[in-house]
């Protein structure tokens, strides 16, 4: 596959919703007959860099997971949620109501600490995990 159709396709992948990357998730696993692992737990880890150099890279993505909604901050949050996401209302409401929980698995730094200070300014705690 080229180069360009598969920057093609990580772009229209990008803009897929968090419902519709599960749909697909699943439509894949059946298809392929597979299980896609909790966690990415079959990456293994980059050998150290020789010379003994132990400072590590830092990390490009990360999870964005929202731990703590005031309750008279609720609707704000799930407002920022619909549009972080494109959930709809009832997905919204209910990943805001289970926090602690991921509301990107991952994300570009630049885009994961914007997301932090829009849900920060109206009172969510947001914790920001390396992926």
């Amino acid at each position: 596959m080229s180069e360009e159709k598969l920057n093609q396709l990580v772009e229209e992948l990008s803009a897929l919703s968090v419902l519709d990357m599960s749909k697909l998730k699943k439509m894949l696993e059946e298809k392929w007959d597979v299980k896609a692992a909790a966690g990415g737990g079959v990456m293994m880890a980059a050998p150290a860099a020789a010379g003994g150099d132990a400072a590590a890279e830092e990390a490009t993505d990360f999870q964005v997971v929202l731990t703590d909604v005031p309750a008279d901050k609720k609707i704000a949050v799930i407002k920022l949620v619909r549009e972080a996401t494109g959930l709809g209302l009832r997905e919204a409401k209910e990943l805001v109501e289970s926090a602690p929980k991921a509301v990107k698995d991952s994300a570009p730094k630049a885009e994961a600490e914007e997301l932090k200070k829009k849900f920060t300014d109206v009172g969510a705690k947001i914790d920001l995990k390396p992926v």
